[in-house]
């Protein structure tokens, strides 16, 4: 059976699974601590499924904004320490050219 066209992406399916196998659900349930070893593979409780929500396009400019502004000011930052290091270099190298 094949995944209709609105469904796929990129060899993906494009909506969160709603359905797991009995395994997954297992692994779900052990990973929240409700699964109990000697319960029975049948009739194992539901499970939600996480559904991830994408960013929207307000949220990638505020993130890009954030990254940009934390560049400038680690290059702020860096320049500043150049400047200091040169600084306190050229008094010394005037320093030995009088002697």
């Amino acid at each position: 059976m094949s995944i209709d066209k609105s469904l796929k992406v990129g060899g993906k399916l494009a909506r969160p699974r709603n359905v797991f196998t009995r395994m997954e659900r297992i692994k779900m349930l052990k990973e929240e601590g409700k699964w109990n070893p000697t319960m029975s593979v049948f009739g194992i409780p539901k499970v939600k499924s996480v559904k991830l929500k994408r960013k929207g396009k307000a949220e990638k400019k505020a993130a890009k904004a954030e990254a940009a502004a934390t560049t400038e000011a680690a290059s702020a930052s860096a320049e500043a320490k150049k400047e200091t290091t040169t600084a306190a270099a050229a008094p010394a190298g005037k320093e030995k050219a009088k002697k």
